[in-house]
């Protein structure tokens, strides 16, 4: 079995790195070289437009709006999202005789020690909400206890306080003081931060400790599995000295030329270690390029990081959620392949499966597709997945079938225009969207009034996928419980479309 190595990037566009992108101003020629070593994904979505959503489904293999969180993202602060009853890939490796690791930023919530009932001080958005948090004793409800053997990192954001590393389920330092920054690209929300916890050294520390454990295990005779979650090129956006000013763009695109550096080292270490031939290096996105980085600028000089897509981090368009997906893999994959499959980031669990020679449960990653066929290139000229689903961070939704994208919203679901509050602008909008993504890859022509049965088609399948629990062939599942109105899927009762 291959060692496997998930590296997430945090806000990358697709159009950040220079192979997606000949119009692309950032140099990235490691990542590049990357995908000349194996096969580059054209059609690869993350199942939310934003952070959170998108690491549980890449964890559990289920997209995330089963889950209670139904828009936005947790803090640093949040309880665990993912219970301990759910399979996630580390556990389902783990069974199979993998050494598990978890190197970056977790982002699913875990639950810190109190040191009184905390009932007021708030969801962690503030500098005031940490007092209860006791940081001398371990958390609960971590990664460690969803199936990672070693586990390394911070809870939320970057910029997302409290600014602790945890290691195996221990805070490594007490906080001991406050710190925050306001800088246009450099900010991080003001909160408690650990002497050993350097905003500007986190990226390279995530890296350092991965080549640590890649060189480690590859010493072992049991294959591993590695979850590396960058917290970057997200804010607070903070190249290292030696990057500031390389791009000739700005703070964040040279942040992503430090990003690209640092992956030629991690492959560099993994052909070091020996384990090249039969490692799988999978690098992606968790959701479109953020507004932090500046648009406007970048456009100014040429760069656009959505590339040809329309919108941004956020939005249920292409932007938002369209990602680069690369995966090298020697052994199985050949050098220099391009797969146009539409795929998503909840297909690693039963990719792993079927790796590691596991058969999933019914209550298991409910919306994975293998992508193995495609791995070996023996299923290009049929569809991988029926259907993809897609989300944005107030929990709109949109459906893919094909070349046909029927967006369940008349605005962007997220933060570029039209945004949801813009009442006037929605006044003038039909109720839904839908587009050709073959001629129309910038999605902006709605095309919503001239094809009635493909609409209603699209709504049936995705009211299926919703109240089916799964959207794989299999038992149908329960969606997890809640005790609020899910208004987000109003749609599914509407009858005047």
């Amino acid at each position: 079995m291959p060692n496997i190595i998930y590296v997430l990037a945090d806000d990358l566009g697709i159009g950040d790195i220079s192979i997606y992108n000949a119009q692309g101003k950032i140099i990235t020629p490691h990542i590049n070289q990357l995908a000349k070593d194996g096969m580059r994904f054209t059609d690869a979505h993350t199942s939310s437009s934003v952070c959170t959503p998108t690491r549980y489904g890449i964890l559990t293999g289920r997209y995330n709006w089963r889950s209670p969180l139904k828009n936005g993202v947790l803090t640093g602060k949040s309880k665990a999202l993912i219970p301990g009853s759910r399979s996630t890939v580390a556990s389902m490796l783990k069974k199979q005789g993998y050494q598990t690791g978890f190197i970056g930023k977790w982002h699913l919530g875990w639950d810190w020690a109190l040191k009184y009932t905390d009932t007021l001080s708030g969801e962690g958005w503030n500098a005031g909400d940490f007092g209860a948090l006791d940081f001398s004793k371990p958390i609960s409800n971590g990664p460690n206890d969803l199936g990672f053997d070693y586990a390394y990192g911070l809870s939320g954001s970057l910029d997302m306080a409290p600014y602790v590393y945890v290691e195996n389920g221990m805070p490594t330092m007490i906080p001991d003081t406050i710190t925050q920054n306001t800088g246009r690209y450099s900010w991080w929300r003001k909160g408690p931060t650990s002497k050993d916890f350097v905003h500007e050294d986190a990226t390279p520390n995530f890296f350092r400790k991965s080549f640590d454990f890649i060189s480690e295990k590859a010493q072992g005779s049991d294959p591993f599995f590695l979850y590396l979650a960058l917290p970057s090129p997200h804010t607070p956006i903070l190249p290292t000295k030696a990057w500031e000013g390389k791009s000739n763009l700005n703070p964040y695109a040279d942040f992503v030329m430090m990003i690209d550096a640092y992956m030629g080292q991690l492959i560099e270490t993994i052909q070091k270690a020996g384990i090249e031939h039969n490692t799988m290096v999978i690098f992606t996105s968790d959701n479109g390029c953020s507004p932090q980085a500046n648009y406007d600028l970048l456009r100014s000089k040429g760069h656009d990081p959505s590339s040809i897509y329309r919108g941004h981090k956020a939005d249920i368009f292409d932007g938002g959620h369209r990602v680069p997906f690369i995966v090298k893999w020697p052994e199985t994959i050949s050098k220099n392949t391009v797969s146009n499959q539409t795929i998503c980031t909840t297909d690693l669990m039963a990719t792993c499966a079927e790796i590691s020679d596991y058969e999933l449960m019914a209550n298991e990653a409910e919306d994975s597709y293998s992508l193995m066929s495609l791995f070996k290139q023996t299923q290009e000229d049929r569809p991988l997945r029926e259907a993809t689903v897609h989300h944005s961070i107030n929990g709109s939704f949109a459906i893919r079938q094909g070349d046909w994208k029927l967006i369940l919203c008349p605005d962007s679901g997220g933060w570029s225009a039209p945004k949801p509050t813009d009442k006037a602008a929605l006044d003038s909008l039909p109720k839904y969207q839908l587009y050709d993504i073959r001629t129309d890859p910038g999605e902006r022509t709605n095309l919503i009034d001239l094809h009635p049965e493909k609409v209603a088609a699209l709504k049936a399948l995705l009211i299926s996928y919703i109240t089916q629990g799964r959207s794989t062939p299999g038992e149908p599942q329960d969606n997890d419980p809640i005790d609020f109105e899910w208004k987000q899927i109003a749609f599914a009762n509407s009858t005047d479309d």
